[in-house]
């Protein structure tokens, strides 16, 4: 039955829900989708870099030998040999990290909700770099917390600066490795005067590595985690390393703390799929990783350098940017009159993207700072968008 002329219906939002914002990159990525944008906007993988034949045969070998079990509902904290090879990947110097830390997490974007949810309260002091990951930032806002920007230059957060803030706060939130967005990385001296500052503060850090393992020169720095698994929380994921499209991240914490948030998970979605995690750790048992992961390194390498170049080659004098050494990204600082958010109206009208950097900080934005991407465009469209961009930026010096 139909009911006739039915009142308007007056929808009373959660205050939470009334102070949502959509991701700003989100919202330009619908843009570039248009083939004839040349997109450094978007901080997604290479296709090229998946490894669907792999996971096509993985898909069919669980389906053939555990189907049944891949299609049921599994435990909250996952399934248990993927946690077993994450916990021995991250056991270093004499730290033994177990299977009982580790959570699976529908992505790591879950897992930072999941952090929010459990550490923060309204008001909450949160610590994190400047600029920041965007994703955090918002996964964070929800539970409307109090953002402290601790000081940060071109090698990345400084230790230093925490005794001056760290009062009261929950966790300090820090990506060490080619940091999203800035690319910058961490030093081995300064991640061990971090660790040493927190547990002297009695500061839970999180460590986010979803980059870690894409140096460009070889083997990454140690892990935090390593160095005080009692006190650093340490976030993973399968997106950059193998597909995004698995949604699988996971989160390695104290027993305490993960048993709470196994918990909040069990509220949010019971379980991340069974089957996706019995894929995964079919396709990476037996060492794929270690034949995979080079190859990305060398045509993300390439085409970072093929960036570079372009904007030695094309940018102004007067512009400066980061020289990561691995990651997706390089952070480029203009003259401080030129606001990157009405460059990128006339970037996008000369079909090129680029994100501002104005989102990405929690506090007292710098509006002269923009975010490139360029993992997912060719070398020759590389060196057409950044000429492109570079005729832009001279235009307005």
């Amino acid at each position: 039955m139909k009911i006739e002329n039915p009142n308007p219906m007056q929808w009373r939002f959660a205050e939470r829900a009334e102070q949502l914002q959509s991701s700003f990159i989100r919202e330009i990525l619908k843009i570039t989708q248009q083939p004839e944008i040349i997109s450094f906007a978007g901080g997604l993988p290479s296709p090229a870099t998946f490894p669907v034949d792999e996971m096509k045969i993985a898909f069919d070998k669980v389906l053939t030998n555990s189907g049944k079990v891949a299609l049921q509902y599994g435990p909250t904290d996952g399934y248990l040999p993927l946690r077993q090879w994450i916990a021995d990947s991250l056991s270093a110097n004499g730290v033994k990290i177990v299977p009982e830390q580790v959570l699976m997490t529908s992505g790591s974007q879950q897992a930072l909700d999941l952090l929010g949810k459990v550490l923060i309260d309204e008001g909450s002091r949160v610590l994190v770099e400047t600029p920041s990951y965007l994703g955090a930032l918002q996964a964070f806002s929800v539970y409307r917390p109090e953002f402290v920007s601790v000081d940060t230059d071109e090698h990345g957060l400084v230790p230093e600066s925490l005794d001056k803030v760290a009062q009261g706060a929950r966790l300090l939130y820090a990506l060490p490795n080619f940091q999203n967005p800035t690319g910058r990385t961490l030093s081995l001296e300064r991640r061990h005067q971090l660790v040493e500052t927190c547990a002297r503060l009695g500061l839970p850090l999180i460590e986010d590595d979803p980059y870690g393992a894409l140096s460009y020169k070889g083997a990454p720095l140690p892990k935090m985690v390593a160095m005080n698994p009692d006190g650093v929380i340490y976030m993973g994921s399968f997106s950059k390393v193998l597909t995004p499209g698995i949604r699988l991240g996971y989160v390695v914490a104290p027993l305490p703390l993960v048993r709470r948030l196994e918990l909040a998970k069990q509220a949010a979605d019971l379980h991340t799929s069974q089957l996706t995690q019995m894929v995964v750790h079919e396709v990476i048992k037996d060492g794929f990783l270690d034949r995979h992961i080079p190859q990305i390194r060398t045509l993300y390498g390439d085409q970072c350098q093929c960036m570079l170049e372009a904007m030695a080659q094309h940018f102004p004098a007067s512009v400066s940017w980061t020289k990561p050494e691995g990651g997706m990204f390089i952070w480029v600082t203009l003259p401080k009159h030129i606001n990157a958010m009405a460059l990128l109206d006339e970037a996008i009208a000369a079909k090129v993207a680029f994100v501002p950097g104005s989102p990405f900080y929690a506090n007292e934005p710098e509006t002269n700072t923009l975010r490139l991407s360029f993992v997912t465009v060719s070398p020759e469209r590389i060196r057409t968008g950044i000429e492109i961009l570079g005729k832009l930026i001279a235009a307005k010096i």
